[in-house]
């Protein structure tokens, strides 16, 4: 599942929709993990996203923030797991969600987490089928921060030294956000595909 569901404020754009390489964003973001899912949806605008050939569908709570993509793409998802991705991370690499993906299909947690020094990462993360009905409760009941969606579950979290062999968390979470970003991401990718 891919979050296409946010404001892009700062962007003063849609950053979804944002060329890298020749390829808006959100289409790079399904091209990387297409590969490694069973299928593609993404959270989000059925009109806005259209003509870019992808399975889109709406926002089930909308006006909430990432806790409502998440909950839409956990309601639609019909997989024992979940892939969780936003659609602002361009530094993903399918190795390191290869590696990630492998930790949870053998954890006995309801849900995987990565953990940088800066936080945890809930929209790159893996989520068993049992999320599902306890984030649409917390939704139901007003939280909106992910992480407090996820009370009462047995979250793992995944330590960026786990990976370090692997990737380096100093980029591989980083968002686009401003156009200073997208900037910085064009200089760095520009002409690379997503593998």
């Amino acid at each position: 599942m891919v979050l296409a569901g946010g404001q892009s404020s700062r962007m003063g754009s849609d950053k979804a929709l944002l060329d890298i390489g020749g390829v808006p964003l959100l289409v790079r973001t399904a091209r990387l993990v297409e590969p490694l899912v069973a299928a593609v949806t993404v959270v989000g605008s059925p009109e806005r996203y259209a003509a870019l050939g992808l399975r889109v569908i709406p926002d089930h709570w909308t006006g909430i923030g990432p806790l409502g993509g998440l909950g839409t793409a956990l309601r639609a998802s019909t997989t024992p797991w979940s892939l969780v991705v936003g659609c602002d991370l361009p530094y993903l690499t399918a190795t390191w969600l290869d590696w990630f993906m492998a930790r949870a299909l053998a954890s006995q947690a309801d849900a995987l987490l990565p953990q940088t020094i800066h936080g945890l990462e809930p929209l790159c993360a893996m989520y068993g089928a049992t999320c599902a009905p306890v984030v649409a409760a917390a939704i139901e009941a007003g939280v909106h921060k992910v992480t407090d969606g996820l009370r009462g579950l047995a979250v793992q979290m995944v330590r960026e030294e786990e990976w370090k062999g692997i990737e380096s968390a100093d980029v591989l979470f980083k968002n686009m956000n401003t156009p200073e970003d997208y900037a910085e991401v064009r200089a760095k990718l520009e002409g690379k595909t997503a593998k």
